[in-house]
Order: C-alpha cells, then sequence, then structure tokens
C-alpha cells in the first residue's frame, strides 16, 4: 500500500487518521487451531524510513510483516511492558532469518497527543 491508502484504512478501521506501517485483521479466532489474518503495509513508508536510516527498504518492510504477524498472534504493544516483549519478539524472528532489525535504527521514541507514533531517525 501507499501512505494515503493505510490511513484511509487506518481511519475506517481504526479511527486513526494517519498513515501507519501495517495493521493486522485477524480473521480466525485465538482458539481456532490455525491461525489466520490479513495485514495491510505500507511499502511507501517502508522505502521511506529505510532511506532515511539507510538499509534496504526490503529489511523495513520485514519487519513491518513480523510486527504485524505478532500482531495476529496475540502481542500487543499498547503498554511498555507490552511494547518491550513485541520488539523482543521481532528482533529473535528477524535474526533467526538472518534479517536485519532496523527498529534500533529508528528509535522511537513517544507517541504524540493523538497517540501517535512519533519518531526520530540518527542523521
Amino acid at each position: 500500500m501507499d501512505d494515503e491508502t493505510i490511513r484511509v484504512i487506518n481511519r475506517r478501521h481504526l479511527a486513526h487518521d494517519w498513515p501507519t506501517d501495517v495493521i493486522s485483521f485477524p480473521l480466525s479466532d485465538p482458539d481456532d487451531p490455525v491461525l489466520a489474518g490479513e495485514l495491510v503495509v505500507s511499502a511507501e513508508m517502508a522505502a521511506s524510513t529505510a532511506r532515511d536510516v539507510g538499509v534496504d527498504p526490503r529489511s523495513e518492510l520485514a519487519l513491518y510483516v513480523v510486527h504485524g504477524l505478532l500482531h495476529l498472534c496475540g502481542l500487543d504493544d499498547q503498554t511498555a511492558e507490552d511494547a518491550d516483549v513485541m520488539r523482543q519478539r521481532e528482533a529473535e524472528i528477524l535474526a533467526s532469518e538472518g534479517l536485519i532489525n532496523t527498529y534500533p535504527l529508528v528509535g522511537l521514541l513517544s507517541a504524540d497527543d493523538q497517540g501517535r507514533e512519533s519518531v526520530s531517525w540518527p542523521r
């Protein structure tokens, strides 16, 4: 997706009026034997962020996909503790596949007054 399209989806389904990196839609119940879901990923955001931090866009895109899949598996990142668990699992999964974890390069700082993540990119 591009940023504008994912922004529309984010607004329609989550009432957040801004583009985001990935949105997860579970299509199975937690007790179902098979996990099913849909991920909507912003390739435009991945390319932009990757350019800013100097990595291959596929690495940033891989982080978004892993993050979305972890949401489908029931992990959340709404509290600091949950976010720490999410970051740890992302790092483990990406490392197990020989992929770069771009999250530490971006350096998530905080959420703004509307709940949007704000990031700064090291120069």
